[in-house]
């Protein structure tokens, strides 16, 4: 038995279940009386409780131990991958007022491929179809949406869908994608541990190495950083088709966003060039969203079109899903992911690999044309 299977058995008795139903993605620890999980999207209050503060905290540090990290007075915030892939954070007090707080997000087993997004309702087949020439056509693309909306999830789909031929290098700060390709060589960051001597090595670190390392696509992870900047220039030297993923609400605030962690660093770069730089290396923005019903669906696709005259992000979305009603009896949103009358700038890509997607693909239907405000 692994040291976190025995930490599991001895400290966290108390949500092992959870942690065992493969319904539950999440489990949210508020302090040792308090548990949520997520499940279908939504959360819920669970009874689960554990003996009292010194038990989870207790719980927490073997868990640090197990991943060869520290826990205590000095270092109260643990960010970690466990040894079965799920993502753990915890916040000590006094920081946390109400006691040890906690989040797992669980490990996802399951291979999804596009045709179950759209089994899921989160694509359509034409917007699923799309999607697929823009990764053949090796377009920039960028997954941008809140916490839990599916970014991860999606860009694990899309990863895919990249041609064999090709070799992907994949950074991330915690590993989490499970992209299924012929080719594709991972990347996780260290943390700095000065007791031991060891020295970080940063996402940037480690884009200088993958760009020495014979790359066709680059993916960075969740970019929350100064590290957007060795996305956007990856992007804007020949290594089409590269992909990360932001925290953002639409995908002019993704570009926005991106700009924004770009100068968050010690760049000399000038506020209107990495704009610039920012317009011209993003083409695709794919917009996932939590609906309220706990649904995850891809919220829009748009091409971005660089800026305009006065400086402002240009965005034209090319299929957006819309909500047409509400099942009473689940509660879950009715609607439909459509077209809106906007062929992309480099349809003719399409043409010219003879790729199977009519201009008529990006025609709504005169049923859904009440929905699309010019």
């Amino acid at each position: 038995m692994s040291v976190f299977e025995d930490a599991i058995s001895a400290f966290l008795g108390p949500i092992k279940e959870l942690l065992d139903d493969p319904k539950i993605s999440e489990v949210m620890i508020n302090g040792p009386k308090e548990i949520f999980v997520e499940s279908g999207g939504l959360v819920f209050k669970v009874p689960n409780q554990f003996d009292g503060e010194n038990a989870l905290m207790a719980a927490m540090r073997s868990i640090a131990q197990s991943v060869g990290r520290v826990l205590d007075d000095e270092n109260p915030r643990l960010d970690a991958r466990l040894p079965d892939g799920s993502r753990i954070h915890v916040v000590l007090p006094p920081m946390a007022r109400c006691g040890t707080v906690v989040a797992i997000r669980k490990f996802s087993k399951e291979k999804l491929k596009l045709k179950d997004l759209i089994t899921f309702g989160s694509l359509s087949k034409t917007g699923a179809r799309f999607l697929d020439v823009c990764m053949y056509l090796g377009k920039n693309m960028i997954v941008s949406g809140g916490t839990g909306s599916g970014k991860t999830t999606m860009l694990n789909v899309l990863g895919t869908r990249i041609p064999k031929t090709q070799r992907l290098l994949i950074i991330e700060d915690a590993a989490e994608l499970q992209i299924h390709a012929e080719h594709v060589v991972q990347f996780e960051t260290r943390k700095e541990n000065p007791k031991e001597g060891i020295k970080p090595v940063s996402i940037g670190d480690l884009v200088i190495s993958a760009m020495r390392l014979r790359p066709d696509r680059i993916i960075v992870g969740e970019v929350r950083g100064s590290e957007a900047l060795d996305l956007i220039q990856v992007m804007n030297t020949g290594h089409d088709g590269s992909m990360g993923t932001v925290h953002a609400n639409n995908p002019v605030d993704c570009c926005t966003r991106l700009e924004t962690l770009c100068l968050m660093g010690d760049t000399q770069i000038p506020p209107d060039a990495v704009r610039k730089m920012v317009g011209s290396a993003m083409q695709v923005v794919v917009q996932c969203s939590r609906y309220h019903d706990g649904g995850r669906r891809t919220q829009q696709i748009s091409e971005i079109l660089g800026i305009d005259k006065n400086g402002n992000y240009v965005s034209r979305d090319i299929f957006k899903w819309v909500q047409t009603g509400k099942d009473e009896k689940t509660g879950r949103y009715i609607g439909e992911m459509i077209p809106c009358n906007y062929v992309p700038t480099f349809f003719q890509d399409i043409v010219t690999n003879k790729l199977p997607f009519p201009k008529s693909g990006f025609i709504a239907p005169d049923w859904a044309k009440k929905y699309l405000i010019d």
